[in-house]
């Protein structure tokens, strides 16, 4: 629902590939379209819940490979997809270079200062902020406690940053995204134990602070003055559908298809946006709006079933074998000999004649030391009371 309110609102009400005012295009729907960037925010309250639920009991590498497997080989094809589209079609976004395509390749473009090739890509740095900050927590085993721990101090910095002018601040504690993360977190646990009044508590607070920052949301993703409060009843929804998962109300609903669909979330995020709007701009004088949006979105999920299918499940899965290669070889190397020096057992023959040629590494040759001297030295010592 999330992932279709975002498509709605790309292709409803902007501009986009219509060149004109969507409300000469969509006299109604648009009204209730251009609030569909809440689900970005849905986005942010379920990946909360999800990523504590998921880092439960295992260690950071486990956290590091899954979280690398799951969000980076669609998004790398989705990119050359998107990239490809817009070259060849530029009437809607063009590639300034390909320098800026290979960079978008790392997910941290924004961090450097360079351009999105698609539009909703910074939401994922979004994303991986977040993971980075509760990698802090998974490094040192997750538990009830610090999670509480680290949603107050999240919660801390992120009031304090509007306050000292710190662009440093301001990045990670992101004060317009964390309450949706911070609330996630608490919901998932009042699902693993029970709702307590600590927890209502971190989500209450959340949900004002989120409510506090719905005008700005609003105002930046619209071109005109519009109500708050449809936005503003949103997120409060949003947190009451949370609240009835959390603590068990809708686990009568077993609909095998949702899992299904769930799996279509992320590759359509990627993919819909400007390959979309370029071909709503091709047809948009050919087939009726209606039926364009419509045959669109249908198109958009066969080709998130694609990507997923033939991209996300094979590729993901070579990738996570060959990580967890790559730590569990970076686990062994990293134990402490159990004894350093000459004829150690991880010495291989390069190490080994790489320290013969080095003289200070070792003894001179023909210096003879007398058997036992060190002993002495030591036991003399001792004797005199040092």
């Amino acid at each position: 629902m999330a992932a279709l309110m975002v498509v709605v609102f790309h292709y409803v009400a902007l501009r986009g590939g219509w060149g004109q005012d969507p409300a000469n295009v969509f006299p109604n729907a648009h009204l209730v379209a251009r609030y569909g960037f809440l689900g970005v925010e849905v986005f942010f309250l379920i990946s909360g819940f999800v990523i504590c639920m998921s880092t439960w009991g295992r260690s950071l590498g486990d956290f590091v490979v899954s979280r690398a497997c799951r969000i980076y080989p669609a998004y790398w094809v989705a990119i050359f997809l998107t990239a490809g589209v817009v070259t060849l079609w530029p009437q809607v976004r063009s590639v300034k270079n390909w320098d800026v395509v290979l960079t978008n390749l790392t997910m941290l473009q924004q961090g450097l200062g360079v351009w999105d090739v698609d539009g909703v890509y910074w939401t994922l740095f979004i994303e991986l902020k977040f993971y980075v900050l509760f990698a802090i927590v998974v490094a040192t085993g997750v538990t009830y406690r610090k999670c509480v721990l680290f949603c107050g101090l999240w919660t801390v910095a992120a009031v304090s940053a509007g306050q000292v002018d710190n662009k440093l601040l301001d990045m990670w504690a992101m004060p317009l995204y964390s309450p949706y993360f911070i609330a996630g977190i608490a919901f998932y646990l009042m699902h693993r134990f029970k709702p307590t009044a600590l927890l209502w508590g971190i989500v209450g607070i959340s949900l004002l602070l989120a409510e506090h920052h719905v005008p700005k949301r609003v105002a930046d993703n619209t071109n005109s003055t519009i109500a708050t409060w449809p936005a503003t009843l949103g997120v409060f929804l949003a947190f009451v559908l949370m609240a009835l998962i959390a603590t068990g109300k809708l686990n009568r609903i077993q609909w095998p298809w949702l899992a299904k669909a769930g799996a279509l979330t992320y590759p359509l995020y990627l993919l819909h946006q400007y390959i979309g709007m370029t071909i709503i701009h091709g047809l948009r004088t050919r087939v009726p709006a209606p039926l364009l949006v419509a045959g669109l979105m249908v198109v958009m999920l066969f080709a998130a079933w694609l990507l997923h299918r033939y991209v996300e499940r094979p590729l993901g899965k070579r990738m996570r074998d060959a990580l967890k290669k790559g730590m569990e070889e970076m686990r062994r190397n990293s134990v402490p000999p159990a004894r350093a020096g000459a004829g150690s057992a991880s010495e291989n023959s390069l190490t080994a004649g790489l320290r013969e040629g080095l003289p200070l590494l070792k003894e001179p040759r023909g210096y003879d030391k007398p058997a036992g001297s060190d002993r002495d030295r030591v036991g003399a010592a001792q004797s005199d009371g040092a």
